[in-house]
């Protein structure tokens, strides 16, 4: 049988993902620049897909295009993360109260998976799939909702924070915590008390704002003390 070369469009699909999960696991660091041609290389494929991918990528806040510099990854800034968590607050609270009434067995039981990988990727330090699971883990509670707008935005927020919240797992000592506020979180669901899993929801993203500012505050705290013991050139 001959095998039929892929649709120009599966080949961006796959050239989107492919980055998009590179970005996330942290392979480039915030302003890294994304060469066309070595990643043409790279995955495979004429530059054509990886242009198509980097618009994407652009279109969903994860890649910068800079004129007569091309495609970096996007960098937020403190407050610009700060906000996004608060539209994490509002759009995710909304779907969680409308999902609960509505979650079946089924969905509590994937939840209930995604949660313990993602605390065996705590336990192993998986630093790569946290962000991944985390983002999962929350999906799961969501989509009984049926609301694939809200659900697509949402998961674009969490492909956008995912960096910075990930940061703050892990430089924080924040890990248990968020496990064991996932495991309180997925209570209340099995409860079917939304209005107190909604309140839940909206403190368990707003503790993790609390965390980055106090990691944030503190790094610019020690900077002046770090420059101080640089010797001079």
């Amino acid at each position: 049988m001959t095998q039929t070369t892929p649709a120009p469009q599966s080949l961006t699909a796959i050239a989107t993902d492919t980055l998009r999960q590179r970005i996330l696991a942290g392979e480039w660091s915030d302003g890294g620049q994304l060469r066309q041609e070595a990643l043409s290389r790279e995955l495979g494929m004429s530059r054509v897909p990886i242009r198509e991918a980097l618009r994407q990528l652009e279109a969903e806040g994860l890649v910068t295009i800079v004129e007569n510099k091309g495609a970096v990854v996007s960098q937020l800034s403190l407050p610009e993360v700060v906000e996004l968590l608060h539209v994490r607050v509002l759009l995710e609270c909304d779907v969680l109260m409308a999902a609960i009434p509505r979650q079946t067995s089924a969905d509590l039981a994937e939840a209930g998976a995604l949660l313990a990988r993602f605390e065996a990727a705590l336990r192993d330090e998986d630093i790569a799939e946290w962000g991944i699971l985390n983002a999962r883990f929350h999906l799961a509670l969501y989509r009984a909702a049926e609301r694939p707008q809200m659900l697509a935005l949402i998961e674009q927020l969490h492909n956008r924070t995912d960096r910075y919240t990930r940061m703050q797992i892990l430089l924080t000592g924040f890990s248990d915590r968020a496990h064991r506020e996932h495991g309180q979180l997925l209570e209340l669901c099995r409860q079917k008390d939304n209005v107190s899993a909604a309140a839940f929801l909206r403190q368990h993203i707003l503790n993790a704002q609390e965390a980055l500012e106090a990691w944030y505050r503190a790094q610019a705290a020690q900077a002046p003390a770090r420059r101080a013991r640089k010797p001079a050139a």
